[in-house]
């Protein structure tokens, strides 16, 4: 195990006070804190390696064109793609969802064609699917859960037809924590004639994930919640499959040759990356993996077990405490409501004792509407949390409800 004392030294933000408190930062699920080094990557490129890649002949712009090069063959080496053409540069998890639903959307669905989602979804992962919808009459289904927090397996499967094409599904729940079985689900899409797409925005920055393992389709993520900058996310996509797509956006770098008659696209990976990309954002977004990578994800993942189980366990002994989402298989986010302390009061408060939490639907409405509540209070765990920080989590919950 790594030495959390150490660790946060490389957090220079946890060191901070708030309202004359120390900062007890619980929203990890939203954006993490970044290291020291991976700041430092992006301030030394924007002063020594600072050029457009890929266009230009001098030193400079070879040197960033390398470097977000080697970024790209980071993130390969990190979700084990087979090849680099797999790997798309994205602004994070949102836009990479677009993309699928705008380009595969317009390579393979169909009027009346099915997309199936879950009710764990966040809205990034089912808005676009909607749009698509208007736009072609594709059908919707959803995947219902337990009162647990578990997907009904029994019911997914009855949901397939001869015209479903597409499962998209959260690796984990933003809100309940639930790491769903994605490996399970793509062998049933795929016994099915259908793709499926994983939104790995809560499981890539907590555990190892192997796409050739998971044999999923797709898979997005975001930056800023694995310890790197925001603007920067990735798509993998299965080569096969973003050959036959078309391109999400047109412009420089996604080009081979343009007439006012006819345009060819560039090959993969780099006909859905239109435009200057944030070079400097993929080689902070690599530093960030490396760093994660020298701590070790297994270490990662049951630190964060651990914290996730502690919690769980001290904030049921708070009295009208209510927990939503208690799968086996859960990891580092917790979500929960107090009596009748609305979340919004709850967050406030905390916030007054420096503990930092999201309070609200948190981008996942239909999962509220699920749980029967407007909103929820939510603490989420990362590598440099440690228990004394759940200790003044639940000391100050129950400061709270006293209050009340």
């Amino acid at each position: 195990m790594y030495s959390l004392t150490s660790v946060r030294e490389d957090f220079p933000i946890l060191g901070r006070e708030v309202y004359k408190r120390p900062l007890v930062y619980l929203d990890n699920a939203a954006t993490t804190q970044k290291p020291r080094e991976v700041v430092e990557a992006i301030t030394n490129e924007y002063y020594s390696v600072n050029a457009n890649v890929h266009r230009g002949v001098h030193y400079l712009s070879q040197q960033a064109t390398d470097l977000h090069e080697e970024a790209r063959e980071t993130v390969r080496q990190f979700i084990n793609a087979r090849s680099t053409a797999e790997v798309i540069f994205t602004r994070g998890t949102t836009e990479s969802l677009n993309l699928v639903a705008t380009s595969y959307g317009q390579a393979f669905l169909h009027e009346g064609d099915e997309v199936i989602l879950t009710v764990m979804e966040h809205h990034s992962d089912i808005v676009p699917w909607q749009l698509l919808r208007d736009r072609t009459g594709i059908v919707i289904k959803v995947v219902p859960m337990n009162d647990e927090g578990c997907l009904d397996l029994e019911a997914y499967e009855r949901l397939f037809t001869p015209r479903t094409r597409l499962v998209c599904v959260a690796h984990v729940s933003n809100v309940l924590g639930t790491i769903n079985p994605v490996k399970r689900m793509a062998e049933v899409a795929h016994a099915h004639g259908a793709h499926i797409l994983v939104d790995g925005a809560q499981s890539v920055p907590h555990f190892k994930v192997d796409v050739q393992d998971l044999d999923c389709d797709f898979l997005v993520f975001s930056g800023h919640k694995v310890y790197g900058p925001t603007g920067i996310g990735v798509l993998y996509g299965r080569e096969s499959l973003l050959e036959q797509m078309p391109p999400y956006q047109g412009g420089g770098e996604m080009i081979a040759r343009v007439s006012f008659e006819r345009t060819t696209y560039e090959r993969l990976p780099f006909k859905f990356e239109a435009g200057t990309p944030d070079y400097v954002g993929s080689h902070a977004l690599a530093v960030a993996l490396d760093y994660v990578t020298r701590l070790g994800m297994d270490q990662i993942h049951a630190h964060e077990r651990d914290l996730t189980r502690y919690a769980m366990e001290q904030m049921q002994l708070i009295p009208e405490m209510h927990i939503f989402g208690t799968a086996t298989e859960k990891d580092a986010v917790v979500s929960f409501n107090v009596g009748n302390i609305h979340p919004l009061d709850l967050g406030t408060l905390l916030d007054r004792l420096g503990i930092a939490i999201r309070t609200g639907h948190h981008c996942a409405q239909p999962l509220m509407q699920r749980c029967g509540v407007e909103g929820m209070a939510r603490a989420s765990f990362a590598l440099y949390n440690t228990r004394e920080e759940i200790d003044a989590l639940v000391k100050g919950i129950d400061r709270v409800r006293k209050m009340f």
